[in-house]
């Protein structure tokens, strides 16, 4: 009977940090970072201010939650097994067109955007805790496939920007600045494609295919 009441008061929680981070996200594009007050938060999401202050303590506590919610994948955090660079590379691909396709990233983007000039801190954040982190697993994937002799890689950090370079290019960027620019699931899927052709191309140790 205990277990099942914590798990409900968990569910709660985890219910009710998902209404506040959803109020602050909305908040702070539609008012800015500084003008939106942790009250004010708790009033748009529903919850108590005691229940917020108990989530977050500060504001940069709730805009690291939204970095983390950002950046968070729904399958495997660990990148994929040395030995297939085609087939590791599509998964990792695939993985950042979908983090790259969430309406939440670009808000987060934005948001880091529009506050650099007044809070650096935001940008800080946003690098080392959302974008720094899903970089060096791509990287040290990479680092894995050159030690295991499937491609030769002089710079990995080189061709990791190259591989998520090729993929934000045309999924994300052009999207943060048209608002209704839309790309299909097929489309997405072919540039995820021509970006894995070309790292395996370019570095591959066995022919062009790299496996």
């Amino acid at each position: 009977m205990n277990r099942v009441v914590t798990t409900y008061h968990q569910r709660v929680a985890q219910e009710k940090r998902a209404l506040i981070v959803t109020a602050a996200t909305a908040l702070f594009l539609e008012l800015g970072y500084d003008r939106t007050s942790l009250a004010r938060i708790a009033e748009r999401s529903g919850v108590s201010r005691a229940t917020l202050f108990k989530q977050f303590p500060s504001k940069a506590a709730l805009f690291d939650a939204i970095v983390t919610g950002s950046w968070s994948t729904t399958d495997e955090v660990e990148p994929p097994p040395a030995g297939n660079v085609v087939a590791g590379l599509g998964a990792i691909g695939h993985r950042y067109a979908e983090l790259l396709s969430r309406p939440q990233m670009t808000d987060l983007f934005r948001i880091v955007i529009a506050e650099l000039p007044r809070f650096p801190e935001l940008a800080h954040a946003q690098f080392s805790h959302g974008k720094m982190p899903y970089f060096e697993s791509v990287r040290g994937y990479l680092l894995a496939e050159h030690k295991a002799g499937t491609v030769r890689i002089e710079d990995v950090d080189v061709a990791a920007t190259q591989f998520l370079g090729m993929i934000s290019n045309y999924v994300f960027w052009p999207k943060l600045l048209v608002p209704d620019w839309e790309v299909s699931a097929v489309r997405i899927a072919q540039v995820v494609d021509e970006a894995v052709k070309t790292i395996a191309a370019r570095y591959g140790a066995t022919g062009a295919s790299g496996e």
